[in-house]
């Protein structure tokens, strides 16, 4: 069983300037492969695959040696693999809108008309993150004293990280992920799937909207509505960005204020669902992520 453990990283003001060009590079070199396989089907009728592209790397790394060639190549293939599961994934489309055309007019139906978005170009602000194979350009430290642990990135260095729980199994991955001004290491690990002890009890759970979940013994969690509270702050950011001139040091600054909020809100509905308040697990499922003082 893989897991994915999201922690949060403290590069210094160079490793992040060279973390910053590390998501350019990468998004460069996605938009260059991306801009081959259109040219490529629309001049010659000619798809381009994953293995066409990935054997141009050695030529474009000795171009440009500056560039291209200070990253890693596993991790600049993982850039070219994420561009392939976005043309299947396109290609998928395409192929499912033919046959619900088909079959609209096997049964005598109009088809209607459904547009598949072709995959886009992405800019270097929403390029964010880069994902290494572990011991192969990126190396995971983790610690277990409450000291710092670390992730090395080539062409960006060691990162101090703060490890808050335990990395168990064998570290597969390693990703560098930015979200607005806040880095993040995403650990993937691979473990033996340790099942939980029976109580010899059952519980049904239903989860719905005007309460989060109800229990089959009764018990009711209320849905907290962190949207709602937060709603007020976040249309009076949104009303003053619309006034503020675009491009001005004004327009930036209530735009990461507006960005911050609505990370304030996942953050709240993620802590809720994964660290529900007053531990509502039940003995049967034992449904919590931290002890609560229950005893069987």
């Amino acid at each position: 069983m893989k897991r994915a453990h999201k922690l949060r990283a403290y590069p210094t003001r160079p490793q992040q300037g060279r973390a910053v060009r590390l998501l350019a590079d990468h998004c460069d070199l996605y938009n260059a492969a991306l801009q081959e396989r259109r040219d490529a089907w629309r001049m010659r009728k000619v798809s381009v695959s994953y293995g066409d592209q990935s054997v141009q790397l050695k030529e474009i790394r000795a171009a440009d040696p500056d560039g291209q060639g200070r990253h890693s190549f596993t991790a600049q293939q993982q850039t070219l693999r994420r561009l392939n599961t976005v043309f299947a994934a396109y290609c998928k489309r395409v192929r499912d809108a033919e046959n619900a055309k088909q079959r609209a007019r096997r049964n005598g139906e109009k088809p209607k008309e459904r547009r598949v978005g072709y995959p886009r170009f992405k800019p270097h602000q929403r390029f964010d993150q880069v994902l290494f194979v572990a011991g192969d350009g990126a190396k995971w430290e983790a610690t277990d004293d409450g000291r710092w642990a670390h992730a090395t990135f080539q062409a960006v260095g060691r990162v101090k990280v703060r490890q808050h729980r335990a990395v168990v199994g064998r570290v597969k991955t390693l990703q560098l992920k930015r979200e607005h001004r806040r880095w993040y290491v995403i650990v993937v690990t691979e473990a033996e799937v340790e099942p939980l002890p029976p109580t010899g009890r059952a519980v049904g759970v239903d989860v719905g909207v005007a309460r989060f979940l109800t229990t089959s013994d009764g018990e009711v969690v209320a849905n907290p509505r962190f949207l709602d509270a937060a709603q007020a702050g976040i249309a009076d950011l949104q009303r003053r960005k619309e006034r503020a001139r675009p491009g001005s040091g004004n327009h930036k600054r209530i735009r990461r204020q507006l960005a911050r909020e609505w990370h304030k809100v996942r953050d709240r509905r993620r802590d809720f669902t994964t660290r529900p308040p007053g531990c509502w697990s039940t003995p049967a499922t034992r449904w919590r992520s931290k002890p609560c003082g229950w005893t069987p």
